[in-house]
């Protein structure tokens, strides 16, 4: 009776122990998630964690500002904003500025704080305008037969087809070149220094190929200048192309006269075969094959505009 009063206490304790750690372990793994939902969750929280630090850049925030104001310029921009973007200074700055009034808009003094503007606004800083959107020069080396100006009508083909990828902002040419020219021709955003080359001309050196070769005489003739109906033309310089046949001629000068180089070879009784222009102010073609495109570098963009 002994002997079986133990055996049943011993299975009892065994039934217990049994059942206490079972339950621990169903605690525990009710606790701890599965290997599956552990790395889903890793991965739920690494995402959420991505998302809230995902920052943007202050150059990004500008460009969104003003691309919402091309797609509604209704909208309008503040004014401290507009100035902010364009690079002059911070808009804390900027605040300062307009209330020391030192900020016209369409010519009148604006001291007012929140006070809007467009981008088609003319905003001057100090009595310089200034713009949001950023400046860009695009250098292309034209090939012969593109206008540079042509009738979409006719399907003629033109030199913002060859920069159509170039820039997202409207970039214009700056001067013209004859659709049977080729060479270097600047494209830019930038209004003010697109009139100050227009009008004021830049150094520019062609390649000249004619149908005959040129005599010595016509070439100084030339060298000291033409006079045309347009007026006195003296090119800065003019010469034979080293290495190749009295056909090909370099010319050197800065007149913004339009077809300046033809009538100039006219005039002393050549007709010219192909026309190049291998020089735009301190701009090569060096490294530009015919029909690409670069952009100008900031210090070549100075060099221009201090021109």
């Amino acid at each position: 009776m002994v002997i079986f009063l133990r055996r049943i206490h011993k299975l009892y304790a065994t039934i217990l122990i049994s059942f206490t750690f079972e339950k621990n372990i169903n605690t525990i793994m009710a606790k701890k998630p599965s290997h599956k939902n552990s790395k889903f969750s890793k991965k739920r929280q690494k995402s959420s964690s991505t998302k809230r630090k995902k920052k943007f850049s202050t150059k990004q925030l500008k460009q969104s500002a003003v691309d919402k104001q091309i797609k509604n310029p209704e909208a309008g921009m503040r004014l401290n904003k507009y100035i902010s973007n364009s690079g002059v200074c911070s808009r804390r700055d900027a605040d300062i500025y307009i209330a020391s009034g030192n900020v016209t808009v369409n010519g009148e003094v604006i001291t007012q704080m929140g006070y809007k503007v467009k981008l088609d606004d003319d905003v001057r800083f100090d009595g310089r305008r200034i713009n949001p959107v950023k400046k860009e020069y695009v250098l292309l080396n034209k090939p012969s037969g593109f206008y540079v100006t042509g009738s979409l009508e006719k399907n003629n083909r033109t030199v913002m087809d060859l920069i159509a990828n170039a820039s997202k902002s409207k970039i214009v040419p700056v001067g013209k070149l004859e659709t049977s020219t080729k060479g270097l021709l600047l494209f830019t955003n930038d209004g003010t220094l697109e009139k100050k080359l227009a009008r004021k001309g830049v150094r520019q050196i062609f390649h000249v190929e004619l149908r005959k070769p040129m005599q010595l005489e016509d070439l100084k003739s030339i060298r000291e200048g033409v006079s045309l109906q347009e007026g006195f033309i003296k090119p800065i310089a003019i010469d034979y192309v080293q290495n190749k046949s009295k056909h090909h001629i370099g010319i050197e000068l800065t007149s913004v006269i339009p077809q300046i180089v033809q009538k100039l070879f006219k005039k002393s009784g050549y007709d010219i075969l192909n026309l190049d222009r291998v020089v735009y102010g301190e701009l090569t073609k060096r490294n530009l094959p015919r029909g690409h495109f670069r952009h100008l570098t900031k210090q070549e963009a100075i060099n221009l505009g201090m021109m």
